[in-house]
């Protein structure tokens, strides 16, 4: 099984961080390949240009290289926070630019202009983790949760994603070191509960 981990914050010390290297050792313990992807330290260019955008149009080489990865993995993680109920812009160019047509989903042959899309990433798992520093009430009943309608419904379930699971860690800003290991620990869990 190979597995794909998306890391989006630019900070090196942050708990986003933590999150990715915890589950990129549980993965590599259990020897799992995994294409793993920092895009701040990458600095990955988010903006899409309009060839990328036209079917069966240019694909830069670095892109082609995470396409490549997406379609070969059997999972993928993305780590990320919830900035204004969104992923990092540097995460959401990404996805512009590596969930491309004919890569992660098709349209019909004779599709009229509905855009009724056919998944092609049925077979993989995914796992998100957030972290944010709403509480979960305020998260669910003010804000109705946006990050779950992008990943569930934007994301995975046009691209015929169906097995995934979301995990956000908070309150960020006020957690205690304690706490933070506990989390991680639980990391680990799920990462071998899903993919192990």
């Amino acid at each position: 099984m190979k597995i794909m981990i998306i890391l989006a914050h630019p900070n090196e010390k942050s708990f986003n961080h933590a999150i990715a290297i915890t589950a990129l050792k549980s993965l590599e313990k259990n020897d799992k390949k995994v294409f793993f992807h920092d895009l701040y330290k990458e600095n990955f260019n988010p903006i899409i240009p309009y060839n990328e955008i036209v079917k069966n149009g240019y694909i830069d080489e670095k892109i082609l290289v995470y396409c490549n990865e997406l379609i070969e993995a059997s999972g993928l993680i993305f780590i990320h926070p919830n900035w204004w109920g969104q992923p990092p812009a540097i995460l959401k160019g990404w996805i512009d630019r590596v969930f491309r047509q004919g890569i992660s989903y098709q349209f019909k042959e004779n599709d009229s202009g509905e855009g009724v899309p056919i998944g092609l990433l049925k077979n993989k798992k995914a796992v998100i983790f957030n972290t944010s520093d709403t509480p979960d009430q305020r998260e669910k009943e003010f804000f109705n949760d946006p990050l779950d309608k992008i990943w569930k419904k934007c994301i995975f379930e046009f691209n015929g994603i169906t097995d995934y699971y979301r995990k956000t860690f908070n309150i960020i800003i006020t957690s205690t070191p304690e706490m933070r290991q506990k989390w991680l620990e639980e990391v680990e869990e799920i990462i071998n509960d899903f993919f192990l």
